[in-house]
């Protein structure tokens, strides 16, 4: 059956002394996936955002891994935000809330999201180790902290419980992903604009 709604796409570029990011996106993907920011781990989360999202996405960065990793991460976070954002456009019919439960193991992480147009980010998450892979655990926050600014969004994320360091940053990553696809999708049932301003 076809769907009522046209695609939702959008192409970023942030260029900047530090760092050179390109995204593509399609909202309403398959989860295909092909990252290339130089941080492996950071491709990893990339990989399984877009998977368990269910969203096609491309990044392609070259950065100053030189200086360390905290510009690539940063500006990552800040060009996939400004995709989601565009790809969002006027936000007819969509959800807008969402929220997922993700366990990985010992794991257990919970993302809520509100597409409300307003940023606020709050993350209740402590790791044991100052580096999972090659990224800074510092760089997690901070990303969603890029991405949600960009995406003008609340995002609400916590690891209630876990030890396991890439399991925690990997249950993260999953639970705002699947949290993502609920308030994201679009059903023609939906109020045309989910708010009583009458814009988000």
């Amino acid at each position: 059956m076809a769907t009522p709604f046209a695609p939702r796409t959008a192409s970023c570029q942030r260029t900047t002394g530090e760092t050179d990011v390109q995204v593509v996106l399609t909202l309403d993907g398959s989860g295909t996936y092909d990252n290339q920011t130089g941080v492996g781990f950071l491709d990893h989360m990339l990989d399984l955002f877009a998977k368990h999202g269910g969203f096609d996405i491309t990044v392609r960065c070259t950065g100053d891994l030189h200086v360390d990793d905290h510009h690539t991460v940063e500006d990552v976070g800040i060009t996939l935000g400004q995709a989601f954002a565009e790809a969002l456009g006027d936000k007819a019919h969509i959800t807008r809330y969402g929220h997922a439960y993700v366990p990985m193991d010992e794991t257990l992480a919970r993302a809520v999201v509100d597409l409300s147009g307003r940023f606020y980010l709050h993350v209740d998450a402590t790791f044991a180790r100052s580096t999972v892979g090659d990224l800074s655990t510092e760089m997690v926050e901070h990303f969603w902290y890029s991405f949600a600014e960009q995406l003008r969004c609340n995002l609400h994320v916590a690891v209630l419980y876990g030890t396991n360091t890439h399991h925690q940053v990997e249950a993260i990553f999953k639970s705002v992903a699947r949290a993502l696809r609920v308030a994201v999708a679009r059903e023609t049932s939906n109020a045309a604009m989910p708010s009583t301003k009458g814009a988000l």
